[in-house]
């Protein structure tokens, strides 16, 4: 039994080489014929009988492919004798198997679940191939982990050495990772990590020459750095590359080749433009018939091909790992081919003959619809207007028109030409004669539009807070003269005496100064009392002198005052209207003023000073709701010179996107308004320490702030989403 040790892992390019040898004339004496490719199970593995017509001399050449997971046979003077090119075998882990003849060489293709390790033997006039068992964790490992996964431990699966570690640069500017393992039956594992690219080779010692860092940036490719190290029973080698990059790998006999190349974009490069999805292939012919190039074509996609006997030429062509869907397109445009689908069936004809065809098929059809008898049908509608719907259907009709074949202006949308259409707004229904083919049209389409309108409970907040802080001090100063109030010395017998007198204000103390009856306090020196707007009375301490010998007297009062306060209100409309239909709340005062006519009258006008919401909702099918939103918050203010009042306006427009249920803050005003006022006695204020009975000082701080929030919920059937 002979170990085929021609295995080949390629990622970057998961394509197939279908019939990449070339077209060659067929021989005219071949070795034999494949006549059948059976499968079967037997002790855990999947084993492949190949039938010829003569025992093969030599076993065929063969690789594998890891994505998509293949195994190919070359078997060289060998014919397909089947008579047919796909067998359906679905055994284990392979599924089919392609047979395709080129001339006088015939390629098998073991089109396979996961990626595996195959033998082969040849049995007198059958050639065996076993398939090596797949781990069930082989899913989860990348392409050649599955492969190494998969190889049997046997006696021949002893540890060995890696033999050399190399570096080369290729024509296109490729890093070139060469690596001679120690058998051709380790497999590596190869994995990207980033942007490092790691490479682990088990069963494997790494030599101490080997155990290096290699620094390969002069050489220009995405590779900068190679490193190798033991790790167990494993050699792990670390490839850091830079830029954007891609990379290949594959395997021959005890030789491992790693390719890392940067990502071009080439803007003339074939796979660009529409995204190609089949599986790729490699063609490579010279002078072959379109014909046969289709058929080529259809063997490896199991796709069924009518080509038209008008599809003539040759064809010369090389194209590498290109995906079949995308190649069968190069074909088609070259030729001036078209094609046509239906389920797995492809018609391949000309352009011209496709259109023709085409054409003759809508004729046809349009000769059809005119021929075919009308039909009436009415349609009662819950939700939408029939004047609406009919209107629609026209194309612009004026509502209660009967739209008819042969009027001046048909525009039917949705109907034929012989089609018309009657709105009965009574009953709200609608009546459509049409060929039965436009009648189901029409059926459908007011299934799609007669459906309830989804609604939204708009809820806005509108929050105006008011924090206003006062502080005055102030003073009076004054005197007078006893003897002049009640005349030659006082007649109270007071000389000798000098009195102090306390009071809660300036007249107060002075009339307890005195004693003997009311004091007249005169003027003052100074009348800067503490004063707050909207305060009438604060707090005052007062003190009077009063000199018997001079019969005089002096008084000083001190006053305060203090405010703090602090108001809320809040406004909360709230409104329930139709998707993308707009409603307006308002609640408020119209304040009525006298206006002069142009004819010299006097009329009565009246100006709103109100709350309002204008608001219209869009659902979006996400579920959140876009608001166009116009916000007034308007109050009475002072009244002008000409008898009309002034209105102080708070107002907000805008556009939102909330989510369903969501609460945002679509907008807000905030006023501070500071004031520090000093009234003094000028020179006298300005005195240290003194000064300050000669003035008053006042502070006052007014703070006002205004905020909207916006709360949308759309109502379902059981009401709002709270």
């Amino acid at each position: 039994m002979t170990r085929n040790a021609h295995v080949v892992a390629r990622y970057s390019r998961a394509a197939v080489a279908a019939l990449a040898l070339g077209w060659v004339a067929a021989s005219a004496h071949a070795a034999g014929a494949i006549e059948s490719v059976t499968g079967f199970s037997q002790g855990g593995s999947d084993v492949l009988r190949i039938e010829l017509s003569e025992a093969p001399t030599q076993l065929p050449t063969g690789f594998a492919i890891q994505n998509p997971a293949r195994i190919a046979l070359d078997f060289a003077d060998v014919t397909n004798a089947m008579g047919r090119s796909l067998v359906e075998i679905n055994q284990g882990n392979v599924r089919t198997a392609n047979v395709v003849q080129v001339g006088n060489r015939t390629r098998v293709v073991l089109n396979l679940k996961q990626a595996t390790t195959y033998r082969s033997e040849v049995q007198g006039k059958t050639v065996v191939v076993s398939l090596e068992p797949v781990a069930g964790a082989s899913a989860a490992m990348t392409p050649v982990a599955a492969q190494a996964a998969a190889a049997p431990v046997a006696a021949t699966a002893d540890v060995t050495a890696l033999k050399d570690l190399d570096f080369k640069r290729t024509a296109d500017g490729a890093g070139r990772v060469v690596l001679q393992l120690g058998s051709s039956d380790v497999g590596v594992d190869v994995q990207q990590h980033g942007k490092d690219l790691v490479l682990d080779i088990p069963r494997t010692t790494l030599p101490e020459g080997l155990r290096r860092r290699l620094d390969v940036t002069d050489f220009g490719t995405p590779v900068q750095t190679i490193s190798a190290a033991q790790q167990g029973e494993r050699v792990r080698i670390t490839i850091k590359a830079v830029g954007d990059w891609e990379h290949s790998a594959y395997q021959s006999d005890q030789q491992f080749v790693v390719e890392v190349r940067t990502k071009k974009v080439d803007l003339n490069k074939l796979a660009q433009g529409p995204n190609y999805t089949g599986e790729k292939l490699s063609l490579n012919f010279q002078n072959i018939e379109v014909r046969s190039l289709l058929q080529v074509i259809a063997d490896f996609t199991n796709f069924n091909i009518v080509t038209s006997d008008t599809v003539t030429g040759a064809l010369t062509l090389r194209l590498k790992d290109v995906p079949w869907d995308q190649a069968l397109q190069i074909i088609m445009d070259a030729k001036g081919l078209g094609m046509r689908r239906t389920g797995t069936v492809l018609w391949i004809a000309p352009k011209d003959e496709l259109d023709e065809r085409e054409k003759k098929d809508l004729e046809a059809l349009k000769a059809k619809q005119g021929l075919e008898p009308l039909r009436s049908q009415s349609f009662q509608l819950n939700y939408a207007k029939a004047t609406d719907l009919m209107t629609q259907l026209t194309g612009g009709t004026l509502p209660g028109v009967n739209t008819s074949s042969g009027s001046s202006g048909n525009n039917n949308r949705f109907l034929s030409e012989r089609g018309s259409v009657m709105a009965e707004p009574r009953t709200n229904q609608l009546f459509v004669t049409d060929i039965p083919s436009k009648l189901e049209a029409v059926a459908k389409l007011i299934q799609s539009l007669d459906v309830p309108v989804r609604q939204v409970m708009i809820e806005a907040r509108i929050v105006e807070a008011r924090d206003t802080f006062g502080r005055s001090l102030g003073v009076r100063l004054g005197g007078g003269d006893l003897r002049a109030q009640r005349g030659g010395d006082g007649g109270y017998g007071l000389f000798g005496n000098n009195r102090v007198a306390l009071g809660t204000d300036y007249a107060n103390a002075t009339n307890s100064a005195g004693f003997g009856g009311p004091v007249n306090v005169g003027g003052n020196f100074v009348n800067l009392p503490a004063s707050l707007s909207g305060m009438t009375a604060g707090g005052s301490f007062a003190l009077s002198i009063f000199n018997a010998a001079a019969n005089r007297f002096l008084s000083l009062e001190l006053s305060a005052m203090e405010a703090d306060g602090q108001g809320k209100i809040i406004s909360s409309p709230r409104v329930i209207t139709a998707d993308q239909t707009k409603a307006i709340i308002k609640q408020g005062t119209q304040i009525p003023y006298s206006q002069t006519a142009p004819n010299g009258a006097t009329t009565v006008a009246f100006k709103d000073a109100v709350l309002q919401l204008d608001v219209a909702p869009q659902i979006t099918p996400e579920g959140n709701v876009i608001l166009q939103l116009d916000v007034h918050k308007d109050s009475v203010g002072q009244m002008t010179d000409t008898g009309v009042p002034a209105i102080d306006t708070k107002q907000i427009t805008t556009q939102v996107l909330v989510e369903n249920g969501g609460t945002v803050v679509i907008g807000g005003i905030f006023e501070l308004e500071e004031t520090n006022q000093v009234n003094k006695v000028p020179f006298l204020g300005d005195v240290p320490v003194v000064g300050n009975l000669f003035k008053s000082t006042t502070k006052t701080a007014d703070k006002r702030e205004m905020l909207v929030f916006i709360t949308p919920k759309v109502i379902s059937d059981r009401g709002p989403v709270r």
